[in-house]
């Protein structure tokens, strides 16, 4: 009578194992400090539901198994029964309560830490939304990058980011509530007409990464792209240097 039971723990342990084949779960692991902050707070949370529901699980199965009724016993009897077992009434209702107050104290925390702002960024990046482009600004090089009339098939603007330098970015629109959203980021943030929303990136990994407007906001929201590059911080700099000259010879 115990091969079932047997039976069921290794289908449980199979399932566990192949869910966590990929240690990031089938989540970007964030291109950001900040990003790195919230995946490692979503790993917690997944091996906490992937424990509870093998827990979960693996009683179900025990007690089909152990209370099941017996083919000896008279169609009208059910299985072994049992009542009021206070101890274990404790300890099921506390398990329960521990986890969310441990869960809910780590995100308080990540969002904590996540949604900090540096008092001394590196960068400051002014983002402007609007329907249905983008209008970002660098204030202190006087440098400026401004969407194309939005259509099917026109990129959008790209803006360039140090790495591993604290960028701060002041984020508003200036018509509807729009969203800056760069999924390798794990950063999403809305743009809201009249307020400024602030936030820090700091870049960990060079790449180029794809950014969309994840708000709806009208017929060509799905054209409201843009690109951020991370590069090294002597190619910012570099780079920030040529485009305020060309700036300041096209105002000149």
């Amino acid at each position: 009578m115990r091969k079932p039971a047997a039976g069921v723990g290794a289908l449980i342990t199979l399932a566990v194992s192949v869910t966590s084949c990929s240690s990031s779960f089938g989540m970007p692991r964030g291109s950001t400090e900040q990003g790195e902050e919230i995946f490692d707070l979503w790993q917690i949370f997944f091996w906490a539901g992937i424990v509870v529901a093998a827990l979960v699980y693996g009683l179900i199965a025990w007690s089909l198994i152990r209370y099941r009724r017996r083919r000896r016993e008279p169609d009208g009897e059910l299985g072994r029964q049992f009542h009021a077992n206070a101890p274990l009434e404790i300890v099921y209702t506390v398990i329960p309560i521990v986890i969310v107050v441990v869960l809910f104290t780590l995100s308080f925390g990540t969002e904590d830490r996540a949604s900090s702002v540096s008092p001394t960024p590196d960068v400051v990046l002014r983002a402007e939304a609007f329907s249905w482009g983008w209008r970002f600004g660098y204030p202190d090089e006087g440098v400026e990058v401004v969407s194309e009339p939005s259509a099917e098939g026109v990129p959008g603007p790209e803006i360039l980011l140090p790495l591993g330098r604290t960028t701060r970015i002041e984020l508003t629109s200036n018509d509807v509530i729009h969203a800056f959203w760069v999924a390798d980021f794990l950063y999403k943030r809305d743009a809201i007409p009249g307020r400024v929303n602030v936030f820090d990136v700091t870049p960990t990994e060079i790449g180029t990464y794809h950014g969309v407007c994840s708000e709806f906001c009208g017929i060509h929201h799905a054209y409201m792209t843009f690109t951020v590059r991370v590069v090294e911080p002597s190619e910012f700099d570099a780079w920030l240097t040529d485009a305020a000259a060309i700036e300041q010879e096209v105002a000149s």
